[in-house]
């Protein structure tokens, strides 16, 4: 592990049912939580729909300037999905069925209808791949150099984070901590901006809502050292309380 380099990733949610609203995702947010466990931060997210040109304009871009890059969606036995071309038109290779992934699909698919042609498109890989592996529904995942290609479904995907778990390199886990109050989150920007600037690594985050017929806010200090949280958060709730508010730790 090394500490003081920041690891980035982005992440590209493949899928017209996404664009449509007809799925809503719910692999942001799994993938961002896991991403910080490991000591990485997830920078950026584009939703892309089945459209090769566009899958493949994306993971150039993303790949490029972030460490790693995730996908989700795109990569079961029907016509539409076609992550696994468009990644390997992005890197530049061809599509080959990769036969540790075609054994793994012939012994679950044995009592379930035998392998078919369908279900062996999940077996294909852009050349020189290597698998992430599924314990829930056989289908591997993919690693192609900085790029791991994973389901659309949360519990698939979910099962393929677990397996990669400690596998990737990475900084210090980002970690937070909310101290919330009744208050206009307007009334705190100066103390926020000030407290970020004296704060080396640390990143504040405003998040105002309106309830009970009230305004506050809940604000987010976000940094690798627990202790600096912790000083950060103080001077927040001593601001708040300075102008007669109370400071609730945690948030509201």
């Amino acid at each position: 592990m090394t500490e003081s380099r920041i690891w980035t990733a982005a992440l590209i949610v493949i899928g017209d049912e996404i664009l449509s609203g007809r799925t809503q995702d719910k692999n942001i947010a799994q993938v961002a939580s896991w991403l910080n466990v490991q000591g990485i931060r997830l920078r950026e997210v584009r939703v892309v729909p089945d459209v090769m040109d566009a899958i493949v304009e994306a993971v150039n871009t993303l790949r490029a300037r972030n460490d790693y890059l995730f996908t989700t969606g795109g990569i079961g036995p029907t016509h539409d999905d076609i992550t696994v071309d468009a990644i390997a038109a992005a890197l530049g290779v061809e599509v080959e069925i990769h036969p540790k992934a075609r054994a793994v699909l012939e012994s679950y698919y044995t009592t379930r209808g035998g392998l078919t042609e369908a279900r062996l498109r999940m077996a294909r890989v852009p050349a020189g791949a290597d698998l992430i592996e599924n314990r829930m529904s056989g289908a591997p995942g993919i690693k192609a150099g900085n790029v791991f290609i994973m389901a659309g479904v949360p519990a698939i995907t979910a099962g393929m984070l677990d397996a990669l778990t400690g596998t990737l390199e990475g900084g210090l886990p980002l970690l937070a901590g909310t101290v919330g109050a009744w208050i206009g989150e307007t009334e705190m920007a100066d103390l926020l901006r000030e407290t970020e600037r004296t704060h080396e690594g640390v990143s504040i985050g405003s998040y105002p809502f309106f309830r009970e017929g009230k305004v506050g806010a809940n604000f987010v200090v976000r940094s690798t050292d627990a202790a600096v949280i912790d000083e950060c958060l103080d001077l927040i709730a001593n601001g708040i309380r300075a102008l007669g508010r109370e400071a609730v730790p945690g948030g509201i």
